[in-house]
C-alpha cells in the first residue's frame, strides 16, 4: 500500500512540475465554490491519476486542483469518495494520504450535515471540535504502516485547538454566527431516520454526515494538524424533522458557503 501511495505521489509531483503544496483542502457537497477563490495552477481529472478512485455523486467534480489561496500553495479536492460508494476505508483515504506525500502540513475539510443540536438552524456553520466514529470500519485497520504513524494513535485532539481558535476570531472579526460542536459519521446513505437522529444525539452528537472522519483519522495519524467545518443542511430535531433531498442539502450548502469560504480562506492565509 505504501509503495502505491508513493508512486501516485511521484506522479502526480511529475505532472504539476513538483509544485509543493503547504495545505490540503477537501471540499464537501455543494461547497466547491471555494475553487473560484484559489489561483488555479494545475488541475487534474480523478480519472487521469493512477489509483485514485473517482467521484461518482452529484455535487462532487472529481479534480484535484493545484494553485494558491491566502497566499499559500494548496492543493483542493473538488469532490470526495465515500465509504457509501462501495470503496473500502482505505480507498476513501488515499488521497489523503498520497497529500502527505505531496508535502501538506495541515488540512482542511468541510462537508455538508443534519444538525440534532437543538441550539442550530439550517445553515449554520459549525466548527468540529470532536468526531464519533459509527462507521463500520476504520481506514487503520490492517497492517500498521509505521511510516504513516503509529499502531495506536491518541486521538484526544483530534481537531487542531489553535485552528479553531483562528477560525472562531475570523469569524467574529467578521460578524460570521459560527458554531461548535460534535460530529458523528455513519455509513449512509440513507438520511436519517427519527430514531436514528435521537440516537446521534443521545450518544453526544451535534452533527450527522457521511463522511469527514475517515479522512481526519488517517490525517490525523499522520501528525497531520486538522481543521474540519459543516454546514447544517438540515435539522433531525423533534418537531423540526422535514422531508429533505439530496438536492435540498446542495442549494442549502451553496447558501452558506460564501461565508464558510472567508473563514477558510483568512485561516489558510494565517497559517
Amino acid at each position: 500500500m505504501l509503495a502505491t501511495i508513493k508512486a501516485t505521489a511521484k506522479h502526480i509531483h511529475e505532472r504539476v512540475n513538483n509544485f509543493t503544496p503547504e495545505v490540503g483542502i477537501i471540499l464537501g457537497t455543494g461547497l466547491g465554490g471555494l475553487v473560484k477563490e484559489i489561483n488555479i495552477i494545475h488541475k487534474l481529472e480523478y480519472k487521469s491519476i493512477p489509483d485514485f478512485p473517482v467521484s461518482t455523486v452529484e455535487g462532487h467534480s472529481g479534480n484535484l486542483i493545484f494553485g494558491t489561496l491566502g497566499g499559500k500553495n494548496i492543493v483542493a479536492m473538488q469532490g470526495r469518495f465515500h465509504y457509501y460508494e462501495g470503496y473500502t476505508m482505505h480507498q476513501v483515504v488515499f488521497p489523503v494520504r498520497v497529500m502527505k506525500f505531496l508535502g501538506i502540513k495541515n488540512l482542511v475539510v468541510s462537508n455538508a450535515s443534519g444538525g440534532v443540536n437543538p441550539d442550530f438552524e439550517v445553515g449554520d456553520i459549525m466548527i468540529i471540535n470532536d468526531h464519533i466514529n459509527q462507521f463500520p470500519s476504520n481506514p487503520l485497520i490492517g497492517p500498521n504502516i509505521d511510516e504513516l504513524g503509529p499502531r495506536f494513535p491518541d486521538f484526544s485532539k483530534a481537531y487542531d485547538k489553535n485552528l479553531i481558535a483562528k477560525a472562531v476570531s475570523i469569524a467574529k472579526a467578521h460578524s460570521i454566527k459560527v458554531q461548535q460542536g460534535v460530529y458523528v459519521g455513519l455509513s449512509g446513505p440513507c438520511l436519517e431516520t427519527k430514531a436514528e437522529y435521537g440516537y446521534v444525539r443521545a450518544i453526544g452528537g451535534d452533527t450527522v454526515g457521511m463522511s469527514t472522519v475517515p479522512e481526519v483519522i488517517a490525517a490525523h495519524h499522520m501528525s497531520i494538524p486538522c481543521f474540519a467545518v459543516s454546514i447544517i443542511t438540515d435539522l433531525g430535531v423533534p418537531g423540526k424533522i422535514e422531508f429533505t433531498t439530496h438536492t435540498d442539502v446542495q442549494r442549502v450548502a451553496a447558501e452558506s458557503e460564501p461565508k464558510m469560504t472567508l473563514i477558510l480562506k483568512e485561516l489558510i492565509s494565517s497559517l
